[in-house]
């Protein structure tokens, strides 16, 4: 449930204090939170946050390399209100605090799976909700509250209910939920309730997402934001614990049968004639996306294929899809990765990638495919 956390957050982050409170190095096992927004990383990969929004009372968390346990909680809220808290850990960008190396926001449209594991303990006595939360907005947006919440409520204890009324219900990922939506004064909200709990799983993220858009209450055009695994308790808490998670968001779509031949042993051909490219991209305010497409304008195949163009000064590429893309200075590279190295005469190969900038967005103008000058589409 999510009555005021977005508001709440989205006030914090304006005041400067939100998760750079207390935002640690790299975890190792058993390193303990009790700061209100403290976080840390596991793995390399997943942040892990105490995430205390909504209450002023104590919350610790026991950070390990795999997960976390709730250590007290001391808050306190009425049942038919918002909870105290979500203690979590997840993978993407939350309030501007993003995961090491995440490829998100990544648009609904290009993503091809997202899968995750969750295994959680649970405990009696208290109130509270086992709650995933999946984070989906019309822009690729990294702070701030996002316009979709999906919840997937894996276990509920006590007298609590999710956002809104019950609408319906569904079956997701091969099992029946009861389905409620809503909007808790800062984004819209669907959620899906287990009838029973669920200790442990292995599921499609792409499913719940893919659920919510033949509502229609998003399209393939939004962003996947950040996918979330925690807690939200309303009375006591202590010994809740997510024992392991783990999350993968893929792009593009390889061929069925990939090229089964290693690198050439030749130079990449740039084949006979030129090549053309298109650049369209999308900015915002520090931020921007860009696709590009390269088109083999020659006579003969590209076997193995390297673009090099310059970007504007205070551009830094993030992250990118459907090549391998490193930046020295302003100087891009793009390479292929192993399923897309052939551009047929004719053919044309996409890739993208998101970063930011320090305003007054510009695209480049000038490439070159395997040493060879392109035209511009």
């Amino acid at each position: 449930m999510r009555t005021a956390r977005a508001l709440v957050a989205a006030g914090l982050l304006i005041a400067g204090s939100l998760v750079a409170i207390a935002a640690a190095g790299p975890a190792q096992a058993d390193t303990q939170i009790c700061e209100q927004y403290g976080s840390t990383t596991i793995q390399g990969r997943y942040v892990v946050q105490n995430n205390r929004w909504g209450t002023t009372a104590q919350q610790c968390i026991n950070v390990t390399d795999t997960g976390f346990s709730v250590l007290s909680q001391q808050g306190s809220a009425p049942t038919n209100g918002a909870p105290v808290s979500y203690p979590s850990v997840y993978l993407g960008c939350h309030y501007g605090n993003c995961s090491p190396g995440t490829n998100l926001p990544m648009q609904v449209s290009r993503i091809s799976s997202a899968t995750s594991s969750i295994n959680y303990t649970y405990v009696s006595g208290a109130t509270y909700n086992a709650s995933y939360d999946i984070w989906l907005d019309p822009t690729p947006k990294t702070t701030g509250v996002n316009q979709m919440e999906i919840m997937i409520w894996f276990n509920r204890q006590g007298s609590i209910q999710p956002i809104g009324s019950r609408t319906g219900s569904a079956t997701v990922g091969g099992r029946s939920w009861e389905v409620w939506t809503g909007n808790n004064g800062g984004n819209n909200v669907v959620s899906y309730v287990a009838p029973s709990a669920i200790t442990s799983w292995n599921f499609s993220v792409l499913d719940f997402i893919n659920d919510v858009r033949n509502r229609g209450a998003i399209t393939n055009s939004w962003y996947l934001t950040s996918v979330q695994a925690g807690f939200e308790p309303w009375q006591g808490g202590a010994g809740l614990g997510v024992n392991s998670f783990s999350a993968a968001v893929n792009s593009g779509t390889p061929p069925t049968t990939p090229p089964t031949a290693g690198p050439p042993t030749t130079p990449p051909n740039p084949g006979t004639g030129g090549c053309r490219v298109g650049y369209t991209s999308n900015s915002w305010q520090n931020g921007f996306t860009a696709d590009v497409s390269v088109t083999n304008t020659g006579s003969s195949p590209v076997n193995g294929w390297t673009l090099a163009y310059n970007l504007p000064s205070g551009q830094q590429v993030t992250s990118a899809w459907n090549a391998n893309v490193t930046q020295s200075g302003s100087a891009v590279t793009a390479r292929n990765i192993g399923w897309n190295g052939t551009i047929a005469p004719g053919s044309t190969v996409s890739f993208g990638y998101q970063g930011t900038h320090g305003g007054g967005y510009t695209a480049p103008t000038a490439f070159t495919l395997n040493g060879t000058t392109c035209t511009r589409a």
